[in-house]
């Protein structure tokens, strides 16, 4: 049988709910009744997935094995163990929020052709990228909530499945993950 790989995010080595600790390469099993949100091992097949849930500071690549329960954007194992992982920072999470903005932003302004602020949210965002003073710093806050947004609009659109093996994908190329 071959393990399922998957993603997760973690704070540390930690696991953001509960007082997991994971060590690299070690197979964890919980016992008790899997209850997804409530009680087993958690991840996600997307990264963006994984990150909406978990704002940590490591992506962990995950292998899963055995009984498990899915739901549409995470499944909960009741074994996992860590595989890789990558440090998560701030600029890759602004990096993934402009280009989820800018994979939908044609059709929200054909939606709303007078609203400008998406756009300008990810010019503002661009622009902080480049320089992250204290003054771009709210801009890029603001524009880090409208890609947000206009990622929510994209994963709501009819090719969900497509927009989210996209922003998947560029996850791992922002990394240089090799798929």
């Amino acid at each position: 049988m071959t393990n399922k790989k998957m993603w997760k995010f973690l704070k540390g080595m930690k696991s953001a709910n509960g007082d997991h600790r994971w060590a690299k390469g070690k197979w964890y099993r919980i016992d008790g009744e899997l209850d997804i949100c409530v009680h087993g091992f958690h991840a996600s097949a997307f990264i963006p997935d994984a990150l909406g849930f978990v704002q940590g500071d490591t992506l962990a690549c995950v292998e899963v094995r055995g009984e498990h329960i899915d739901q549409s954007n995470k499944s909960c194992y009741r074994e996992m163990r860590v595989v890789k992982t990558w440090k998560w920072t701030k600029m890759h999470s602004v990096k993934l929020a402009i280009f989820a903005a800018e994979l939908c932003i044609e059709d929200y302004e054909s939606k709303y052709p007078d609203d400008s602020r998406p756009r300008q949210a990810i010019e503002a965002t661009k622009a902080w990228l480049k320089n992250p003073s204290g003054s771009a710093e709210s801009a890029a806050r603001i524009a880090e909530s409208a890609a947000s947004a206009a990622r929510s609009v994209a994963s709501a659109a009819s090719a969900e499945s497509a927009a989210m093996t996209t922003l998947h994908k560029f996850v791992l190329k922002m990394l240089k993950v090799k798929p």
